[in-house]
Formats: C-alpha cells, sequence, structure tokens
C-alpha cells in the first residue's frame, strides 16, 4: 500500500493508509543508503498484521527541510508578530528565501496587528509577490483566508514563540488545544520535553506539529548557495540578467539591475539589504560544507 507519515517516535514510523495507521519500522537498507524516513514522506508498505507494516520504499520527494525533519511541503507560513516582539525583516526574508529555494510557498502572516500599524510591512511585501497579509484572531474573514490556503496542503507554520503562533493556530483549530506557552494537551508536552513531529488533517489539509518549530531551525540548518540566493528573492526575477557585467553580485557593483531597481521603488530597500547580509554569511563557506548540510 502507499502511505503518508504523519508521526515519527523513537524509531517507528506511523503511516496513514487505506484509512488506517500503521505503526511501521523502516527497512535496514535505508541506513545503509544514508536516508531515513520523515514526517511527509509518501512511502509504501506491507502490512504485517494487527496495524503494524514496514516501509519498503520512500517515494521521491518533492522537497524536504532538515530541522525539523519535513518532506514534501506544500506552503510554509510564517508568522510574525507587528509588536512585542518587534518584527525582524532580516529572519521573514531568511525563512522565504529558504522556503523558496526547497519550492515551498512563503506565506507571511502579521500578528497582533491591533498593538501596532503593519501597514509598511504589507507594502513591502506585496511588492515581492509573496502572499502576505495580517491576522485577526477575532476576524472570521481572516480565519476563512488561512483556512483556504491550508485546504488540500501540506503546510507548516514556524515562527518564534511571542509572535502569537499558538493564539492562531488555537482559533484556526480548537481541536489542537494548543495552550499559552506552547504547551500541547493533545501532544501532552510542554516546551522542554522532547519533541517529535507530527502531521495533523484539519481543515482539509494537513498541519505540521508547531510547538517548538522556531525560524532559529531554518536559520541553522539551511544554507543557500551564494549564486542561488538572489534566484530565492521573487521580486528580483526580472532584473536578473540585465546588469552590465556577467557575474554581477548585486551587492555593489557598477550597472547592476538588481541595484537600479532598488534606487527606484521596484525592489524595496530592506528586501535588498537581506540580500547583502545573507551573500555575506555564505560568501566564503566552502562548497564542501554546503555540501555536507
Amino acid at each position: 500500500m502507499t502511505g503518508l507519515i504523519i508521526k515519527t517516535d523513537s524509531g517507528f514510523y506511523y503511516v496513514e493508509a487505506a484509512d488506517c495507521v500503521y505503526e511501521c519500522k523502516a527497512r535496514g537498507i535505508f541506513r545503509k543508503m544514508g536516508i531515513s524516513p520523515c514526517v511527509g514522506d509518501k512511502v509504501t508498505i506491507s502490512p504485517l498484521g494487527d496495524d503494524k507494516a514496514q516501509i519498503e520504499e520512500i517515494l521521491p520527494r518533492k522537497n524536504s527541510i532538515i530541522r525539523p525533519p519535513l518532506a514534501n511541503l506544500d506552503r510554509l507560513f510564517i508568522i510574525s508578530s507587528v509588536s512585542e516582539p518587534m518584527p525582524s525583516t532580516l529572519i521573514i526574508d531568511k525563512i522565504c528565501a529558504v522556503a523558496v529555494s526547497k519550492e515551498i510557498e512563503p506565506v507571511i502572516v502579521f500578528t497582533k496587528s491591533d498593538l501596532a500599524d503593519c501597514t509598511e510591512l504589507l507594502e513591502i511585501y506585496r511588492k515581492t509577490g509573496i502572499r502576505c497579509f495580517s491576522y485577526s484572531t477575532r476576524s472570521e474573514n481572516d480565519k476563512q483566508v488561512l483556512l483556504s490556503l491550508i485546504d488540500g496542503k501540506v503546510s507548516a507554520f514556524t515562527g518564534n514563540s511571542g509572535v502569537g503562533k499558538s493564539s492562531l493556530l488555537n482559533s484556526l483549530f480548537p481541536e489542537l488545544s494548543i495552550a499559552t506557552g506552547e504547551i500541547s494537551k493533545k501532544l501532552g508536552r510542554g516546551k522542554h520535553t522532547t519533541r517529535h513531529s507530527i502531521l495533523y488533517k484539519v481543515g482539509g489539509g494537513y498541519v505540521a506539529d508547531t510547538p517548538g518549530f522556531s525560524t532559529v531551525d531554518i536559520e541553522r540548518y539551511e544554507i543557500i548557495r551564494k549564486d542561488d540566493i538572489a534566484f530565492c528573492f521573487p521580486e528580483f526575477e526580472d532584473h536578473l540578467g540585465e546588469c552590465m557585467f556577467t557575474g554581477c553580485s548585486h551587492v555593489c557593483e557598477k550597472g547592476c539591475a538588481v541595484i537600479e531597481a532598488v534606487k527606484t521603488g521596484k525592489i524595496p530597500v530592506s528586501r535588498h539589504n537581506s540580500y547583502k547580509q545573507m551573500y555575506e554569511e555564505v560568501k566564503d563557506i566552502p562548497e564542501w560544507k554546503i555540501n555536507k548540510k
């Protein structure tokens, strides 16, 4: 049978297939091949009886992220508060770039818009072509917009503590019972207990278990090559290849079409600043280290 890994725990994989959930072990060949099944993987299994089975094959992934290990994501919701804590456009831009590089659609959601105006932030990201909007837990329309983006998709929510992610998830899916302080009753765990990846079937799609899934995880473990970073900023696309010199890094070169677009307001200044910082962070990293990642 073909199924979907919805949970991993202590070497066991829980696969949803044919309206059942099977507790599975993976074939030893996977370890020898240097690969490991992860939540979101589509797999073939052979039942062994009593709702137990063995994973025989991991089907090709369309994408994956390293930590937390998740595969085949359609959308990554990047949750950032407008205030308390203040938003960081650099962090938002880094996560967006990682998502684009993995062919995952980034969606930016600004919470706590009742505490501060987020008009400027929305204007920045609407210029990029990336979906973005403010969210109020009191707005039924906001709720329906998010649910429509989750419907039929495999998604994950990422955001640091304090941005209102738990409140947002509770408003969308009360059945998850994520309490204040990111302690989940359904999971039976708090901030400092062992964490396992889980996909919940909610809202017509699947949402990755999110308490503890922070932007730091993605920043630390996902590296984009310096020559690829520009392609992870969608608003750069129309200007790439139009620079005066080939091999332009789009950082400070004369005749750079990207820099000219920044000057004319087509590309937001903050986005280009983030690009430059990301480029500087990776430009001297040896290729073998990136490959190892």
